[in-house]
């Protein structure tokens, strides 16, 4: 999961409480006869028998389990378990080994990604007459993405800049290198064009390697930040420099340069598993992202998605259900959503009656965040259609009212959260398949107001450790975990287990919008006692105030 901000939109003023779980209840109270008043049962009660057997199966303990051996996977290997890396090999094949272990059968789709890895931090030192070096502060220099290694001494020569702070055209036309001297360093000015672009017309023109220097609009003493795009785009060494850095180096004459990385191509891998029954003509797709950040062992972003999808798949192994669930985890989310890209691109390529028959996509990212919310993705558009988010196909709206659903029929407030891109839902919106999921916050403050809604704390980001070495076991919320696999078992269990396909049809409306009214205008006909008890009942699964 990425870092764009995520708003969460106020809580919905009515739901449309035509859940199974709300339908039991309301069918009841409406052919109720007695005179009495009769007390509305507890919430969890509401739940029907095989709903409330798994979320009880879904249980923290379960989830710990896996969590503690993504933890301990990490610390074997390097701290992480990004992808490309034997860290997320080695948490492939714990979830190969888990699930055969359910009765499954699962397989590997294999794919490649670019791996970018600095192995010793960039120099970049000036030389003086007598040979001397004076190095630049190592907190102003950083390897480009995909920067090669190289060792390299040369005279430096500016590139169409003088420093003047602004994003610069410096090295984005061929033009800029005009009387350049081959063989010798350029020093170009971040802005414009891609870094990878302008580092192709330095090689192109004979740089021995080039050096990046930032455009002096931010943080002047932080090293530009970019990337060739792919492994083997430019071959000499690119550095990134502070803008700082850059300026004080239009006077120096001869620069020596070192950068020691490892960039290119590796397999990486999607693990997938399909239950042993239902119609595949109605694949429901269930899936988390596996890989982590190379800066830590991702439990929760994205350990705690993975091992709900996983525990739901145990839950369910021995279920006779009506539509197959494809349990599905995906690697390399972390650097460009690439295991979900691939494998709908592969459905459509190889496979196009299989896309055809995928009905929905449910996403759970991040879903143990210590300071958590308990958002929706906001599959209707009412919260944030109109503004940074994907405009999901139609049905999703259906899948986000199910969670809310689910989340009321348990006294629990649930909140939204835009489709801003930055998950593995993406490709499935992209290929016109409504999406739905689930998600607890990451480095973003929490507001007063979902504070009061989720009992958390304001002024806190929901996830401190987000991205972060410090995102281990320790940073779970286990009680919040639970209550977001809970949700996302029930509302899988639902759609696998309903006949005739999968309905996503929209809510049913009335005057105003609001589907609850449709509902109890059908209730009407029953008779007074039954709308009472049913009022009482939807009183009662109102939920915290938002």
């Amino acid at each position: 999961m990425s870092t764009r901000p995520r708003r969460p939109r106020p809580p919905h003023p009515l739901r449309d409480r035509r859940s199974p779980w709300w339908r039991s209840a309301a069918l009841a109270g409406a052919l109720s006869v007695a005179v009495t008043a009769v007390s509305a049962p507890p919430a969890q009660a509401q739940l029907d028998d095989a709903t409330r057997r798994i979320t009880e199966a879904v249980s923290a303990d379960r989830l710990r389990v896996h969590l503690q051996a993504f933890d301990e996977i990490a610390t074997d290997h390097d701290g992480n378990r990004a992808a490309g890396t034997s860290g997320y090999r080695a948490s492939v094949d714990h979830m190969v080994g888990a699930l055969r272990e359910a009765g499954y059968e699962p397989r590997l789709q294999t794919f490649r990604v670019p791996y970018f890895e600095v192995v010793a931090p960039a120099t970049v030192a000036t030389v003086a007459d007598d040979g001397a070096r004076t190095r630049l502060p190592s907190r102003e220099v950083a390897a480009v993405e995909h920067s090669v290694s190289g060792e390299v001494t040369g005279r430096l020569q500016a590139v169409d800049t003088d420093g003047s702070p602004g994003d610069s055209t410096s090295g984005c036309e061929t033009g800029d290198f005009e009387g350049f001297a081959p063989g010798s360093v350029a020093l170009v000015q971040q802005g414009e064009c891609s870094s990878g672009r302008k580092a192709a017309n330095a090689e192109a023109a004979g740089a021995s390697a080039v050096l990046v220097f930032g455009s002096g609009e931010w943080r002047h003493d932080r090293p530009a930040r970019g990337s060739l795009e792919e492994p083997g785009a430019v071959t000499v060494p690119v550095i990134g420099l502070s803008y700082q850095a850059g300026v004080e180096l239009l006077d120096a004459e001869e620069v020596s340069v070192t950068a020691e990385t490892v960039s290119e191509l590796r397999e990486t891998y999607n693990v997938i598993a399909d239950t042993g029954t239902g119609d595949p003509a109605n694949t429901i797709v269930v899936g988390a992202h596996l890989d982590s950040v190379p800066e830590g062992a991702g439990i929760n972003d994205n350990g705690s998605g993975s091992a709900a999808v996983l525990v739901i798949a145990e839950a369910l192994a021995d279920t006779e259900v009506e539509n197959t669930v494809r349990f599905a985890w995906w690697g390399a989310e972390e650097i460009g959503l690439l295991g979900s890209d691939h494998y709908v691109s592969d459905l459509a390529g190889n496979d196009p009656a299989g896309l055809e028959d995928t009905a929905m996509y449910l996403n759970f990212d991040m879903m143990g965040s210590p300071n958590y919310g308990r958002f929706v993705y906001d599959g209707d558009g009412s919260g944030f259609g109109d503004h940074d988010s994907y405009d999901a196909p139609v049905g999703s709206g259906a899948i986000e009212e199910a969670f809310h659903e689910y989340f009321d029929s348990v006294g629990l407030a649930s909140g939204e959260t835009g489709f801003d891109g930055e998950s593995d839902y993406v490709a499935f919106i992209e290929a016109g398949i409504p999406s739905g999921g689930l998600y607890t916050g990451d480095d973003h403050t929490m507001t007063g107001r979902d504070a009061r809604r989720f009992d958390g704390r304001a002024g806190e980001p929901y996830d401190p450790c987000f991205h972060r070495a410090c995102d281990d076991i320790t940073n779970i919320e286990f009680q919040g975990l639970e209550e977001m696999s809970d949700a996302a078992a029930a509302v899988v269990l639902r759609y696998a287990t309903s006949g005739d396909g999968v309905d996503l049809a929209p809510p049913v409306t009335g005057p105003g919008g609001d589907g609850p009214l449709m509902a109890l205008l059908g209730v009407l006909a029953v008779g007074t006692v039954g709308l009472a008890t049913l009022l009482m009942v939807r009183r009662r699964r109102r939920g915290p105030a938002g």
